[in-house]
């Protein structure tokens, strides 16, 4: 029987840039904070070969594709020889700065474990995920979580009282944001490369705690410097938001949707409808219920 799973997006509460690793990576901690707003992946058997299809005519359905290089990593790490079909249902859009490629491959491992009656542990599935990209670990369990290192290291956090009952409003322009040019860029922004340790653990004690007002006002990524400089109107969007009511609004990872959070649905619904007066009707745009 074939395997469909919901593979959901993230926002970072907090992305706090410690500085230079000799591998050319960053060192990094970030508070990510799972959004139920979904692409849709599913996996089956078949006779042979390995195939990926998907909706949206943009991506590629090769071995580049990180659904792709999941699934060729998990059956040379079960020892399976099966062939397999797996179409991914696109619906969050693409360089988005919310971590929708990275859950689409560690959903992707999620689903083939199911499939398979679970032959790898988390251990193992956790240990592939951190070769695939830096936030694809997060994506393999479903809370609020402090992530370290380059991302890959991750400790869940409990349920963020701060939010809930709250609203999110997130807009997506229509153009991508380089992840890899945004971290080059740092280097011309020192107070961004070398962040003060222990900050995203601060703002999760907030958010854990019910603190709405403060959690929402301590909201940090060290990447709006960079992306900001040459994207101006990421923070027009962001100062919008907070004129609109947001207790909180940010750009989420590198770009280029920001967000911002709102105390009740009602009220991010009416920020929504303003800003499409202000910004026009391109653009993805979305409120959810926390």
């Amino acid at each position: 029987m074939p395997v469909r799973r919901n593979s959901p997006c993230k926002v970072n509460l907090v992305l706090n840039i410690l500085g230079k690793r000799p591998d050319g990576f960053h060192d990094l901690e970030t508070l990510f904070f799972p959004v139920p707003l979904h692409d849709v992946i599913t996996v089956d058997t078949a006779p042979a070969g390995l195939t990926l299809t998907c909706n949206h005519p943009a991506l590629p359905c090769d071995a580049t594709n990180l659904v792709h290089r999941a699934a060729t990593a998990f059956l040379g790490a079960a020892g399976r020889t099966d062939g397999l079909t797996i179409h991914l249902e696109k619906n969050l859009p693409l360089a988005a700065g919310i971590g929708g490629g990275s859950a689409n491959a560690a959903v992707t491992l999620l689903a083939l474990n199911e499939l398979f009656d679970a032959p790898l542990s988390n251990s193992q599935l956790d240990e592939i995920a951190a070769g695939l990209g830096s936030d694809v670990n997060f994506f393999l369990q479903p809370d609020p979580a402090l992530a370290t290192g380059r991302g890959e290291r991750i400790e869940p956090l409990g349920s963020f009282l701060a939010l809930r009952g709250t609203a999110m409003l997130l807009f997506h322009p229509g153009f991508g944001v380089s992840t890899p040019w945004a971290f080059r860029e740092l280097a011309r922004f020192p107070d961004g490369l070398q962040g003060r340790p222990g900050r995203a653990r601060e703002v999760a004690a907030l958010f854990l705690s019910g603190d709405l007002r403060a959690a929402g006002s301590a909201l940090y990524n060290a990447l709006e410097a960079p992306v900001f400089s040459k994207y101006p109107v990421l923070q027009l969007y962001t100062t919008f938001l907070h004129e609109q009511g947001a207790y909180g609004a940010l750009m989420s990872g590198s770009g280029s949707t920001t967000f911002g959070l709102f105390t009740d649905v009602p009220t991010a619904h009416i920020a929504a409808t303003r800003f499409r007066e202000e910004f026009g009707a391109a653009g993805w745009l979305e409120v959810v219920a926390l």
